[in-house]
């Protein structure tokens, strides 16, 4: 149940070019797949902070890419790249007027004139084209800043699969399960302990650089721990349940209870509930008041890091979790190429940890700090609770 010692997540932070031209072709499938779900169904995507037009994220995948990549001459440089140095221009017109997520505005995103959807199509296969290329050019020996921006736009695109399926969630957007549920987590086995006991130590939080490391994971430090319980697993709906039962908290949007059957919707489709399974699309709040209810309280991210880490029954994967922890910067933070990926959201945002069954497993790392504002319940987010 100590899932991450071996995940593919570490191998694509420190793999060589095959490995990583593998993985780049097996996120686009997922990607096209997923495009093709989405354009089936034609949906009403409403003009909402945590949503974007499905023809503009696909455009915005394809000039991610290119933009770092082929049109990037300072791509070997890796993390010391200038991000503002001059670029050739795109393969598509208008390209930085339309996908450049810094500059274009989103609530304009929705009165953009975006090429249609097989142009799209187009656009990211020559660029997907000329990304592989010039990965199969480097030397058999390039190195962590040569590939740098190679993992940087196959973790992007990891991140805009993820997010296409929590918007199809939102929505009632019928993807199918299996581009939706990638997680290679493995279950809880029955009669595994219920918590955890960490001892006192002294916990180095972060990254230490060597491979890929997101900007925000670096500057290690150690950090003091007292002594701690945690949940051997995240809460499931049958405590989570029992407390909505008890103190009468609303339900989540996803789920009823109906003809004595408690029932939950994903992605479009009512099904029976398990009870067994983590608790899911929970915002903080949520989390928080079941903690109180219960006498317990949400783990801080250095806690959570330490106990996935250090604690062989510890299992997580197939939700994220909400942490104490506000999204700060670790001492020392420089930020990457990419500005906009950390720095704009310092301070407003939680720290979630773990990973969610729509997440990549390419993505998936104990040291990974994802954020979001404590409001959000379209993501698909848990808890696990901890205690002195």
């Amino acid at each position: 149940m100590n899932w991450n010692r071996s995940h593919p997540a570490q191998t694509l932070r420190t793999s060589d070019a095959p490995t990583l031209a593998r993985a780049l072709q097996a996120t686009r499938q997922r990607t096209l797949a997923l495009a093709q779900a989405w354009a089936d169904a034609s949906p009403v995507v409403p003009l909402a902070d945590e949503l974007n037009p499905p023809l503009w994220e696909l455009g915005h995948v394809g000039w991610f890419q290119e933009w770092w990549i082929a049109r990037n001459r300072q791509r070997a440089l890796g993390p010391a790249c200038d991000p503002l140095h001059a670029r050739p221009r795109s393969r598509l017109a208008r390209a930085d007027a339309l996908y450049d997520s810094g500059a274009v505005a989103h609530d304009t995103r929705w009165q953009l004139d975006l090429p249609g959807f097989d142009a799209t199509l187009r656009y990211l296969e020559a660029v997907q084209a000329d990304t592989l290329a010039l990965l199969q050019d480097l030397a058999p020996d390039a190195g962590d800043d040569a590939l740098y921006f190679w993992r940087l736009v196959l973790f992007h695109e990891d991140m805009h699969n993820e997010a296409a399926v929590y918007m199809a969630q939102a929505l009632g957007v019928p993807v199918p399960d299996a581009l939706a549920d990638v997680s290679v987590a493995p279950p809880m086995l029955p009669g595994g302990p219920q918590e955890i006991t960490v001892p006192a130590q002294t916990w180095t939080l972060g990254s230490a650089p060597g491979g890929f490391v997101f900007d925000n994971e670096l500057g290690a430090h150690t950090v003091e721990l007292a002594a701690f319980r945690i949940d051997a697993a995240p809460v499931s709906w049958a405590r989570y349940l029992a407390f909505v039962q008890a103190t009468g908290h609303p339900l989540p949007a996803h789920v009823r209870h109906r003809d004595g059957q408690w029932e939950a919707q994903r992605l479009g489709l009512w099904r029976p509930l398990d009870k067994a399974a983590p608790a899911v699309h929970l915002c903080c709040a949520d989390a928080e008041s079941w903690c109180r209810w219960a006498g317990r309280r949400l783990p801080t991210e250095a806690e959570w890091e330490c106990a996935a880490l250090t604690q062989a029954g510890m299992a997580w994967g197939t939700v994220w979790e909400w942490t104490a922890s506000l999204f700060e910067p670790y001492p020392g933070f420089v930020a990457h190429p990419y500005r906009d990926y950390s720095a704009p959201w310092f301070g407003t945002r939680r720290v979630l940890r773990g990973a969610s069954r729509a997440t990549s497993p390419h993505l998936v790392h104990a040291r990974y700090r994802n954020f979001f504002t404590p409001d959000r319940t379209d993501i698909d987010a848990g808890f696990r609770s901890s205690a002195v």
